[in-house]
């Protein structure tokens, strides 16, 4: 079974919403707001050694496609298989600069994946697709990166409602108010 990992930069108030640029009123708050230390992203670079496979939403994937294949620092995630989860493109693959995305069209789709042989599969970037992966219980792991910001509104990584059990395995705390927070689902 292939453990699917969500990573993403978190404010304080669970907001995830455009952490690095897009149409948020207070996008690219990673970089705009708080002070840049180095050892903070030292996860990032474990990450791209970790996963095996790319899945993003539909709305990341619009976003991503067109920008990380030409961005040689995403050289690694540019040659690994990335698949997209959208219940309205067509076909079974779609664009991704030279290469292609698979597209998945459910959540059953993306249990059939997980019961796979392989690696981690890393989710990027996806509000809607982490709350979805999560009520339907096939998130293994999250990575969190929470920034010292109260951001008030956004794409939150938790929907209202949901009630996940876990168990805390890495932690750090960085000078500029960032921490590492790496959880497993308990189950």
């Amino acid at each position: 079974m292939r453990p699917i990992v969500i990573t993403t930069f978190l404010s304080l108030d669970g907001v995830m919403e455009a952490p690095g640029g897009g149409e948020h009123p207070h996008a690219g708050w990673t970089f705009k707001d708080v002070e840049f230390e180095e050892a903070a992203y030292d996860i990032k670079g474990r990450e791209m050694e970790q996963a095996s496979a790319l899945m993003f939403g539909r709305r990341s994937y619009d976003e991503f496609a067109p920008v990380w294949p030409s961005m040689e620092e995403f050289a690694t995630y540019n040659a690994m298989p990335r698949y997209v989860v959208s219940s309205t493109m067509a076909g079974d693959t779609a664009p991704w600069g030279d290469g292609e995305v698979t597209v998945l069209h459910s959540l059953d789709d993306v249990a059939a994946l997980k019961q796979s042989d392989g690696g981690e599969i890393h989710v990027h970037g996806s509000a809607e697709l982490a709350q979805g992966l999560a009520r339907a219980g096939l998130v293994d792991r999250y990575h969190l990166l929470v920034f010292p910001l109260l951001l008030g509104t956004g794409k939150r990584l938790f929907g209202e409602g949901d009630k996940t059990t876990l168990t805390l395995t890495e932690h750090a705390a960085y000078g500029n108010g960032i921490t590492l927070q790496v959880y497993e689902v308990a189950r």
